[in-house]
């Protein structure tokens, strides 16, 4: 059995090198760059970040930039960050063909983000439309989303 990575607070961090749909890689590949653990951004710099991969075909890695706002951001605003990254998830789900894995994030992401005002709403009604049992695309699904963020 391989060793886990840790932090220095011994929490899990895996630092194996990503693929641009996410998917770890050998350790020693080459991947592509990662959001660094520390990473601390506020919420101009999260939504366009996100924007910005979700553009470059990337719902994996914007996931990673809205995550870390959701880990350092204000507390009252946690679930709008974990349930955007959760979209964000579903998208990178939707990407890999795991259409069950991505309805169920999609899901959960959008109930987390739907009390919140504009555009989030919304946000969460595309959300829901790509959870449902008609097949999306993965590029037009994220750039839908893309759009609403």
């Amino acid at each position: 059995m391989t060793a886990r990575d840790r932090d220095p607070d011994g929490r899990a961090r895996n630092q194996r090198p990503r693929d641009a749909f996410g998917r770890p890689l050998p350790r020693g590949a080459e991947g592509v760059e990662r959001i660094p653990d520390d990473y601390a951004p506020d919420a101009a710099e999260a939504l366009a970040e996100a924007r910005r991969l979700l553009t470059e075909n990337r719902p994996f890695h914007a996931h990673e930039v809205l995550e870390a706002r959701w880990k350092t951001g204000p507390a009252d605003e946690r679930e709008l960050w974990q349930g955007l990254a959760q979209i964000c998830v579903g998208l990178t789900h939707l990407q890999r063909g795991n259409r069950r894995g991505a309805s169920a994030l999609l899901e959960r992401g959008a109930a987390r983000i739907s009390g919140y005002g504009p555009p989030y709403p919304e946000i969460a009604r595309a959300a829901r439309e790509l959870a449902g049992p008609a097949e999306a695309d993965p590029v037009e699904a994220i750039a839908g989303i893309r759009a609403l963020l």
